[in-house]
């Protein structure tokens, strides 16, 4: 991903990407290498709240050891491009647990690619994403589940909602899952939808408005992504910047 050639569209993981933007920045900086070392924990986040005009590019290469266990929750809500990758590699019994939510408007592409390698029994993984997009904004989830052939008694989730604001916006989920074991449990879904009017009527109707109703609705929608974040005040910064985001939507 790193390499001098630029990206191009042939390449599964750029597909819905902003390559005029990526080509602004190329080449990007290596990947930040996260090791949890066997037996431990660790929490990770990621506040991506670049200005509307920058190009905002972070991977990561995560490896989880046999028994450990990483957690990481990102808001991607920043820039004309933003952009997170994730590689992750567990080990025995180890655990990943990803809690995402994109929140964009005007012209912004905004990322989360994954890809979480289980490769080797008994580990178990769980990612979590809610999009909300308005105008003209494109939201995309990239995410695979690779499960080596002796990765037995694996279990892996995938649950991938969004919420459209507008018809000009653009969600794309793509959950894959590569499995060359047989004793494994993984599964994966996607949603698109609209804001339910019945809902918004029925607050509006008790003397709401409109843009605190939205807003409401839209908060419940994204309730729970960062709920796992084991320090308060970095749960607080999240979950502030991700309402202040939603209202300027409203």
């Amino acid at each position: 991903m790193n390499s001098l050639a630029l990206p191009t569209r042939r390449d599964e993981a750029w597909r819905y990407s902003d390559l005029d933007a990526v080509k602004s920045v190329w080449p990007i900086a290596p990947a930040t290498q996260i090791d949890v070392a066997a037996g431990e924990t660790a929490h990770h986040h990621l506040l991506q709240d670049a200005a509307d005009t920058d190009v905002a590019i972070h991977d990561y290469v995560i490896t989880v050891a046999d028994g450990a266990s990483c957690h990481f929750h990102i808001l991607n809500s920043g820039g004309r491009l933003g952009r997170v990758t994730l590689d992750v590699t567990l080990g025995d019994g180890a655990h990943f647990e990803l809690g995402g939510a994109i929140i964009g408007g005007g012209s912004q592409t905004l990322e989360i690619v994954t890809t979480v390698t289980h490769a080797k029994p008994n580990a178990t993984s769980v990612q979590t994403i809610r999009s909300i997009l308005g105008q003209t904004a494109t939201g995309s989830y990239l995410g695979k589940i690779a499960v080596a052939r002796d990765a037995q008694k694996t279990d892996a989730a995938q649950s991938v909602k969004a919420m459209l604001l507008d018809r000009t916006a653009t969600a794309n989920a793509k959950p894959e899952l590569e499995i060359y074991a047989d004793d494994v449990k993984c599964a994966h879904g996607a949603t698109v939808g609209e804001l339910d009017k019945a809902a918004l009527f029925y607050m509006a109707s008790r003397g709401m408005e409109p843009a605190v109703a939205q807003t409401l609705l839209l908060r419940s929608f994204i309730a729970g992504v960062f709920d796992s974040v084991a320090d308060e005040g970095v749960r607080e910064t999240l979950e502030t910047a991700a309402l202040a985001r939603l209202e300027k939507l409203a």
